[in-house]
């Protein structure tokens, strides 16, 4: 577990609360890799915190399944296999279909500029080196992407359970972006949703989304069994 410097701990708020951002933030952007180990005197001095507020973060990430125990009881940040992969894909496959064809009922006009920004910023990064955006950034717009498009459907559960899932995909990109960048290739996949939904056409958008995480859903699954059949060339994971 190699630390950076440590992140900004505002003592205003619930100190319980700022450990639990702290490291959900390093988990979901990386710097606390998956399979990584969480060593409680590191993490502590880290964060300059005592253990009492940093094992309820820790507990806390557990129920949200960011966190896993080793067969030894030690905490490591979770590593995604691929049956895990499949779970996942398929439940987004079910939810997002539902939010697609809500957004081309309900979309607003600002609605629709925030889902073609992101579309744009996408299309913006080069085949090779996705330009200016870093892996990271080019995550966070495809989670933008997928997450306006469910506020679209006017349905607040609906957000909330991608949002959950939408975590545990993080996790999942992460693991994968390490060994191979170019998984996360969606830009014309995207654009092609987003004409769906513009058009108005729930049959049209519905297919294209089902196209689009299918196809990733198959990208993902062959990089993780390709890095479990060679473990040797997965860092920490």
């Amino acid at each position: 577990m190699i630390l950076s410097s440590p992140p900004s701990i505002n003592r205003g708020k619930s100190l319980y609360e700022q450990v639990y951002q702290a490291l959900r933030s390093a988990i979901l952007t990386g710097a606390l890799p998956p399979g990584d180990r969480l060593v409680e005197t590191q993490l502590a001095e880290w964060l300059q915190v005592s253990r009492t507020p940093l094992r309820e973060a820790l507990r806390q990430l557990q129920q949200d399944g960011l966190v896993t125990a080793d067969v030894s009881g030690g905490l490591r940040v979770t590593t995604i296999t691929a049956a895990d992969a499949e779970e996942l894909y398929d439940c987004r496959l079910a939810l997002e279909a539902l939010a697609v064809a809500g957004a081309c009922d309900f979309a607003t006009p600002e609605q629709l500029q925030g889902i073609e920004d992101c579309v744009t910023k996408a299309e913006g990064a080069t085949a090779n080196s996705h330009g200016s955006l870093s892996h990271e950034h080019l995550l966070d717009v495809d989670y933008q992407f997928h997450h306006l498009i469910a506020e679209s459907s006017g349905n607040r559960r609906l957000v909330s359970l991608l949002d959950t899932l939408f975590d545990a995909m993080a996790l999942l990109r992460i693991q994968t972006l390490q060994q191979n960048p170019n998984v996360l290739d969606i830009r014309l996949e995207h654009r092609q949703i987003y004409e769906a939904i513009l058009s108005r056409d729930a049959d049209l958008a519905v297919a294209a989304i089902t196209r689009h995480l299918s196809a990733s859903k198959i990208r993902v699954i062959q990089e993780i069994e390709g890095t479990q059949a060679h473990p040797a060339t997965v860092g920490n994971a």
